[in-house]
């Protein structure tokens, strides 16, 4: 049968069009915008939290508080001088949790990217057994 006088069959037009059977879609992206504010969010408490701790063991006022804890949380280290016992211990744990801080902030915004590029180069597909 031919498509209004053609001599391509009507078949061969609707099969063209068709995706196959076997091609799987890609997923779909995944957005970033829940991981960022999650990760914005841990940034504002911790940074609230350097603030309140700054504030109770070595008495700085509010800017001076939110500077320290803003450079070692940036990982630039203190700007002040620290001079109480208890004012070094929790800035010295304040700098380790920070640590911890950055390392997880770049792991929430860069692993939705990295499940993309997973998916995209089809890593990690078991069908792919030959």
């Amino acid at each position: 049968m031919t498509h209004s006088g053609s001599r391509i069959p009507t078949g061969a037009i609707s099969a063209s069009t068709e995706q196959s059977p076997y091609r799987r879609k890609p997923p779909a992206p995944r957005p970033l915008g829940p991981n960022i504010q999650v990760a914005a969010a841990l940034a504002l408490a911790s940074l609230a939290v350097g603030m309140a701790g700054y504030m109770f063991f070595e008495r700085m006022g509010s800017v001076d508080a939110f500077l320290n804890a803003a450079m070692i949380l940036g990982g630039m280290g203190p700007v002040g001088t620290i001079s109480t016992t208890g004012g070094k211990i929790f800035a010295g744990l304040y700098a380790l949790y920070s640590g911890l801080v950055v390392l997880i902030t770049a792991g929430l915004i860069l692993a939705p990217v990295l499940h993309n590029v997973l998916h995209r180069f089809h890593l990690g597909d078991d069908d792919d057994k030959t």
